[in-house]
């Protein structure tokens, strides 16, 4: 039961979104006339395996937990150069090996992994909003509950919200995105009344709230209802063009949700790790399809965007590196590449410890061990 639940709905949503991740380097690193050794989905041992006509392996392996493209030149799954191997090279091979490419094509090749999980959840979107069409409600309040922070700031129904914190609105669900991020924090806030744009003060309360699988969030609320509930089904152009509108809403919010556990307004135990991953992906696909696709736009973003931080061994290290190389004009020595791969592989190590810690005090592991 619980394979069926939550192990294999965790593996497909996650198997799928490291594909899309590693395909869009792969797809680049063909476009650059690098050759592709390895496509691989999973680490550890090979389940199976095939090569294309082109002769890159492409393999399945038993860990399903993220995967790597490995080109001619790179030394190992995180790509760091492999300077004998390319030292040791034919002409026609140099020519098609990653590390002697220029550096606007290497950089073009790393950014297109978190690129391409970007790219993956506009089109999801798109394609919801055009087929199964998109849920809207006007920024318009309906009703103004009794001693909320909307009553003391002197909200009243009909009031139309056009920005907050600078932010613009255009649907209720934005207001409700922003106030909810800043649970306890003075907000300013832009509102059309009778024709008039006023500007007032609001502070949302902070609520304790259980989200759609039964865990609490510390939430903000000012007090207010919509109006209406619309339907609207998107033509292409219009749906492409909110579907962006959405994503660069949620690259935001994921912001505005990192910097809040930095200052301390969040708690850090809202980092998880596989475990909580694979416990949501479980709970969504019970949830039915829109959910589950919901589900793996965010996911998408947040693998793109946790790859693009400037950390060696990801994809944003790497970016760092090639874009230092473009200012000075050559690489930086090989040493310091070295050290920063070792410095990134032990934040990369430590996030995971710590996000795994969390997940143990999260599912109550530790009790059983009486910790």
């Amino acid at each position: 039961m619980l394979l069926l639940e939550y192990i294999l709905p965790f593996i497909a949503i996650l198997s799928l979104l490291v594909f899309v991740h590693e395909y869009g380097h792969f797809w680049v690193a063909r476009r650059c006339g690098v050759f592709v050794e390895v496509f691989s989905i999973g680490f550890g041992r090979e389940i199976f395996h095939w090569h294309d006509r082109k002769g890159t392996r492409w393999r399945v392996a038993m860990l399903p937990l993220g995967g790597y493209v490995r080109m001619r030149g790179d030394a190992d799954e995180s790509s760091a150069p492999d300077a004998k191997a390319v030292a040791a090279m034919t002409a026609e091979e140099r020519k098609t090996a990653f590390p002697t490419q220029p550096v606007l094509s290497r950089i073009a090749i790393v950014a297109a992994g978190p690129g391409a999980n970007i790219l993956f959840a506009v089109v999801v979107m798109a394609l919801t909003f055009m087929t199964i069409g998109q849920s809207y409600t006007p920024p318009v309040v309906g009703e103004v509950m009794a001693e909320s922070p909307a009553e003391q700031a002197g909200l009243q129904p009909g009031d139309r919200f056009l920005r907050v914190d600078g932010e613009k609105v255009q649907r209720f669900e934005d207001l409700q995105r922003i106030i909810s991020l800043r649970p306890g924090i003075p907000v300013n806030a832009e509102i059309e009344r009778n024709g008039q744009t006023l500007s007032i003060e609001l502070t949302p309360e902070r609520i304790e709230q259980e989200d759609q699988f039964g865990n609490p969030q510390p939430l903000g609320r000012i007090g207010v209802t919509r109006t209406g509930y619309e339907h609207v089904r998107h033509d292409p152009i219009s749906a492409v063009a909110e579907a962006f509108r959405q994503t660069w809403a949620l690259v935001v919010t994921i912001f505005d949700v990192i910097g809040q556990i930095v200052t301390g307004d969040r708690s850090s135990s809202e980092i998880g790790g596989v475990a909580r991953i694979a416990h949501m992906s479980g709970e969504v696909a019970q949830l039915g399809i829109m959910a589950t696709l919901n589900f793996m736009v965010l996911l998408s973003i947040n693998l793109a965007l946790i790859n693009l931080l400037p950390v060696p061994m990801l994809d944003g290290g790497h970016l760092l590196f090639f874009l230092i190389e473009a200012v000075r004009g050559k690489p930086l020595p090989e040493s310091v590449r070295d050290a920063g791969l070792r410095l990134g592989l032990g934040l990369v190590i430590a996030l995971m410890v710590f996000a795994s810690w969390n997940d143990l005090v999260y599912f109550r592991v530790l009790e059983l061990f009486n910790v």
